[in-house]
């Protein structure tokens, strides 16, 4: 019998008080205490009355930030924290949280961002970064099942919701998004600004000089890349990124004119592509064009050219000649071609970095008002910076580039048992645990920061 049971057989009985849950999370919330998140948000969120309130607000979003990260989607996921009180302490009901979102107006999401950028400024601080400050902005549909919601709307894929646009860096950092209805273009040259600004305004001030609207290019000390798919293929979009002293590598809208001047290219002239370990590129080959200029693009645009075998079983499009599948980037960029080719193949990453916003409940916009769903879809960013930061300082190996998934599983989840000991509390991991070390490691590092 025992042979084919699908688990051990056990006794079950209650009664044990010394069992923590999410051992992990109480980590990302230290986290979030040790580089000042928590406190700078209490400073930013200031509160109406004669009294101060309970809860403190700072505290109260840290941690809605990080259940959000733990896999929580909802306002009613804040439970998991509550019930462990030996971890998080008091944590706030779910209609004290309902109201603090619905009083966070536009001018407070200001200086939460703020907040997030003063946090983001101690944790780079304390990480080596190598090269030029790479951001992504692309847009992805909310799905919204309800009326009910202010400013959703119906988008152009059927559906009815929000189209919100991001810009995350190239390490997966949540620098910036903004709320948009359903109904927003996704190649708005004002809204790509927008947020490209508002990830301006997240870096330190000696990576953000010379980047703003205005601004001498002399004043420049960290040069800023902005990678975009062909939504970002807008002249308003392209002019105001040179303004600002920002490079830009854009993937270009077919035509015409640059199809014909593809089929002008001679056989001799394409070279083999490369992977990021410069390997060659199976079945990939690259071209700049120099006999071409496009309408609306600064002078001095390289436009390079990647031609690809489709895999199997993939449909052609009216534009790829010959079997060949045709890519075009727009960049004014230095450097050797092929460099450049792979550095803006890396863009597919943000659709992942999205996908993951998601699951940290960027789907679930619980409020009516469109300045709290804006609120919540804040904290929806911090807690995706709060993973980030938490493999950048705290993980090495594998566990420094896992999926959120993967890292709720093998850590953040985790169980240990609270031992009360000379008048502190200790916190025992489980020894067969098979990231137990790694957990332990973070834990030490986490110490170190101050």
């Amino acid at each position: 019998m025992n042979a084919t049971s699908t688990v051990e057989r056990l006794r079950v009985t209650g009664g044990d008080a010394s069992t923590a849950q999410l051992v992990g999370a109480h980590m990302l919330g230290e986290l979030a205490d040790r580089v000042g998140l928590a406190w700078a948000y209490s400073t930013a969120v200031p509160w109406a009355g004669e009294r101060a309130p309970v809860h403190d607000r700072g505290r109260l979003l840290a941690q809605v930030a990080v259940m959000l990260a733990s896999g929580g989607r909802c306002v009613a996921d804040m439970a998991a924290l509550r019930d462990q009180p030996a971890l998080f302490g008091t944590v706030a009901s779910d209609p004290t949280i309902w109201r603090c979102f619905d009083t966070l107006s536009g001018d407070v999401l200001d200086t939460l961002r703020a907040a997030r950028a003063e946090a983001r400024a101690k944790v780079w601080a304390r990480r080596r970064r190598r090269g030029p400050v790479l951001l992504d902005v692309d847009a992805s549909l909310v799905e919204i099942h309800s009326e009910n919601k202010q400013r959703a709307a119906s988008h152009y894929k059927g559906g009815y919701g929000f189209h919100p646009m991001f810009c995350f860096s190239d390490d997966g950092e949540a620098l910036a998004g903004i709320l948009r209805p359903g109904n927003a273009a996704a190649n708005s040259g004002a809204d790509q600004l927008a947020v490209v600004d508002l990830a301006i305004g997240q870096l330190p001030p000696d990576v953000a000089a010379g980047h703003r609207p205005g601004d001498d290019p002399s004043e420049v000390r960290e040069p800023v890349v902005v990678r975009a798919d062909t939504a970002g293929h807008v002249q308003a979009f392209v002019a105001g990124l040179v303004a600002r002293n920002i490079e830009f590598s854009i993937s270009a809208r077919v035509s015409d004119l640059l199809d014909a001047a593809i089929m002008r290219v001679p056989t001799r002239r394409w070279r083999p592509a490369i992977n990021p370990d410069s390997s060659p590129r199976r079945g990939a080959q690259i071209v700049e064009l120099s006999d071409i200029t496009l309408p609306g693009v600064p002078a001095g645009t390289r436009i390079i050219v990647r031609r690809e075998r489709p895999h199997p079983g993939a449909q052609l499009r009216l534009w790829d000649h010959d079997g060949w599948r045709h890519q075009v980037l727009l960049t004014n960029s230095r450097g050797d071609a092929r460099r450049l080719e792979v550095r803006h193949r890396r863009h597919g990453e943000v659709e992942n970095r999205i996908k993951n916003a998601k699951d940290c409940g960027l789907e679930r916009m619980p409020f009516t008002s469109f300045d709290a769903n804006a609120a919540w879809m804040e904290m929806v960013l911090c807690a995706a910076d709060l993973l980030v930061w938490c493999q950048q300082l705290l993980l090495t190996g594998e566990l420094a580039v896992a999926e959120p998934r993967t890292l709720r599983y093998r850590l953040l989840h985790v169980a240990g048992r609270l031992v009360h000991r000379a008048r502190q509390v200790w916190l025992r991991l489980p020894q067969q645990w098979p990231w137990t070390a790694d957990l332990l490691d973070a834990y030490r590092r986490l110490a170190a920061i101050t």
